[in-house]
């Protein structure tokens, strides 16, 4: 993957993940339909690979009133990273120089992996993630609407610890995947379902949008670097 295809398939999925995210607050306050329309309007622009690089900055510059409107990321890490490769992104762009352009997208990269290393081990520390009881709890009192049946895996201790543990080797290993493109592949594949699974039980949709949105970043540094 060159780096000029692996920017514009990040800039296109990451616009399709704004803009989707952006839709829910078009029925909110007058405030909030503009600001939203608008990043729609730019995410749409950049989707289509008009004006390049002005959309993109203008969803960077835009981002600074959506953080201030709401003193923050207010949905969390989803948020953090849709920032991250959006600035990303933006540096990318404008920077003057090639090897800063490529510095800027390969963070992107770097960042992604230790997001799951760090997510991997900030839970194997933890004693209730490793017996399973923190998965159990999850199931337990998640207020998206699971079914009973999967509300009842809870009383599973032997299934949620097997599946935390799974959990964890796959963050902790995600360094490893970068040994061949056959290896990020498959781990890229394995991160995604377990996103996708995230979304259809818990409701946490907006990662699995966001995270994929940052996989070509990771493809391009490993055939870089690799």
């Amino acid at each position: 993957m060159t780096f000029e295809s692996a920017v514009r398939l990040t800039e296109i999925l990451l616009a399709l993940a704004l803009a989707q995210q952006s839709l829910e607050h078009l029925r909110g306050p007058r405030r909030d339909r503009l600001l939203f329309a608008g990043r729609i309007g730019l995410c749409g622009l950049v989707i289509l690979g008009l004006a390049q690089p002005w959309p993109l900055v203008g969803l960077a510059v835009l981002s600074l009133a959506i953080l201030q409107r709401y003193q923050g990321p207010y949905n969390g890490g989803s948020d953090r990273m849709g920032l991250l490769a959006l600035w990303c992104l933006t540096l990318a762009r404008v920077l003057p120089e090639p090897a800063w352009r490529e510095l800027a997208f390969g963070y992107l990269g770097l960042q992604l992996v230790l997001s799951y290393v760090i997510s991997g081990w900030v839970k194997v520390i933890n004693p209730d993630w490793r017996s399973g009881r923190a998965l159990g709890d999850v199931f337990r009192f998640s207020a998206y609407p699971v079914s009973e049946d999967l509300r009842g895996w809870a009383e599973r201790p032997r299934v949620l610890a097997a599946m935390s543990w799974a959990v964890m080797g796959f963050e902790l290993a995600m360094p490893l995947t970068l040994i061949s493109r056959e290896t990020l592949i498959a781990g890229l594949a394995a991160a995604a379902a377990f996103h996708l699974a995230n979304a259809c039980l818990f409701g946490l949709n907006r990662f699995f949008w966001t995270w994929l949105a940052a996989y070509p970043a990771i493809l391009w540094l490993q055939a870089r670097f690799f």
